[in-house]
């Protein structure tokens, strides 16, 4: 499994800098930005320390759709509850609830938003599940590098995790999955602002890897019965 971090419009180098030592520390090395200032400056090198590589091969994009564009799960990050999603999930949660995906999920992406206003509610939306840092104060707040930090440590335990099947033997991939779940859903009339749409695949995000191949199978029943429906009215 790989879990790659994603910083949007990060508009300190330092922070970046630190963001990148941290990761580095972890056991992590997959970073993208999402029109940041300049990753490369001596602020940002000086913080980085020993992570300038984590710098100089991060992934740059205009938007952050075309930064999640490959990623299976994503995961936003928020200090506070947020009206777009149901549930937020503690930080130290998370590494259970991705194991738990097996070797459906190939790639994760943990989303952090800007310094000042962290994410909008049009890219939490994006998100699949949210997260947070359980704090003991609303203010101060953790700074974005300190954010990132707490999410690579408590997620460092899934570095040394041994794969024992691609997801492409295993059957089942979690991205295609999640577009097959939408697909049913919007062929029974569950329209994406609906109440349920969202809450049904917020549910999703939960479900074991048994569960997985199980819902696998309803979806190409589903798939197989609607083309064969098709294909009957088609030939009346």
């Amino acid at each position: 499994m790989e879990v790659l971090f994603i910083l949007v419009e990060p508009a300190v180098p330092e922070n970046i800098g630190s963001a990148a030592r941290a990761l580095k520390t972890m056991g992590f090395n997959q970073l993208r930005l999402v029109h940041p200032v300049d990753p490369l400056s001596d602020p940002a090198r000086w913080l980085a320390h020993g992570a300038t590589d984590i710098l100089e091969n991060a992934e740059i994009f205009t938007s952050l759709k075309d930064a999640l564009h490959d990623i299976d799960l994503i995961i936003g990050t928020s200090a506070k509850a947020r009206s777009v999603k149901n549930e937020s999930h503690l930080v130290y949660s998370l590494p259970e609830i991705l194991k738990a995906k097996g070797d459906a999920l190939k790639k994760t992406g943990i989303v952090f938003g800007r310094e000042d206003s962290g994410l909008r509610n049009e890219e939490l939306r994006m998100c699949d599940l949210m997260s947070t840092i359980p704090l003991k104060t609303s203010f101060p707040s953790l700074n974005l590098a300190q954010a990132v930090l707490v999410y690579a440590y408590e997620l460092s335990e899934l570095t040394g995790l041994p794969r024992t099947l691609t997801p492409e033997k295993s059957g089942i991939r979690f991205g295609p999955l999640k577009e097959k779940v939408s697909d049913i859903l919007l062929d029974l009339g569950f329209e994406e602002n609906s109440a349920i749409y969202p809450r049904i695949m917020e549910r999703l995000m939960l479900l074991k890897e048994g569960d997985l191949h199980l819902l696998h199978s309803v979806c190409n029943k589903f798939k197989k019965q609607k083309n064969n429906s098709g294909r009957m009215q088609h030939k009346g």
